[in-house]
Parts: structure tokens; sequence; C-alpha cells
């Protein structure tokens, strides 16, 4: 089946420049009429494009669909790990500032750099 719609698709291909070929050139003509032409062409070139698709079936939408969610599935899991991790080496670092906190000098370090992650992360 796969033979069959690549030589339709490139029957396609053979019959739009075709008629692409058969090109008139004309000289003289003012610059609305070459602009009416140019549209008309825009829009010939777009329904030979048109013709060229060649749509997929429904099993193999269904196949693709499935592979696309299962990999928003795996990239989602991936950033929530990587979240819940970043959230806990941050809760280590602020429970060792307040630990520390001896000096008010190391605790507002401390804090500064919690607070700094924090907002690096939430954006």
């Amino acid at each position: 089946m796969a033979k069959k719609e690549i030589s339709a698709a490139e029957e396609k291909v053979a019959a739009a420049e075709k008629k692409q070929s058969k090109k008139v050139k004309s000289s003289g003509e003012s610059k609305l009429s070459k602009a009416g032409k140019g549209i008309k062409k825009w829009f010939k070139d777009l329904k030979g494009e048109i013709k060229k698709i060649v749509w997929p079936d429904a099993k193999t939408v269904a196949k693709s669909t499935l592979v696309v969610l299962a990999a928003v599935a795996v990239c989602a899991v991936a950033i929530f790990a990587v979240d819940q991790l970043l959230s806990f080496a941050l809760s280590l670092l602020e429970r060792a500032a307040q630990k520390i906190g001896g000096t008010e000098e190391v605790t507002a370090a401390a804090e500064g750099a919690i607070i700094t992650l924090r907002n690096f992360f939430a954006a």
C-alpha cells in the first residue's frame, strides 16, 4: 500500500509540474495586470500544492497520537522529578541555614541565597 501511495503522490507532483511548465510570458503589461496575474498564479500554485498532499490513514494517525502522548507523559514525569529534587535541595538548605543561625551574617546570607534560588526556579 505504501508503494501505491508513493506512486499516487509522484503522479500528483508530475501533473502539477506539467501545468507549471505551460507558462506564457507577456511583456508591456501594466503593474495592475501583472499583480492580478501574480495572484492568479499564486492560487493556481496553491491548488497544485494541495493536490500533492497525501493524508495518512486512521491507523497511522492513532499510532502517531499515542507516541506523542507517551512522549509528553515521559517529559512530564521527568520535569516533576527534577522539580521535586530541587524542592528537596532547597528545603535542606533552609534547614541548614536555620541550624547554623549562630551569627546574623551567616543566616542573612543563607536566607538571601534561598530567596534567590526560589525566585530563579519559580520563574
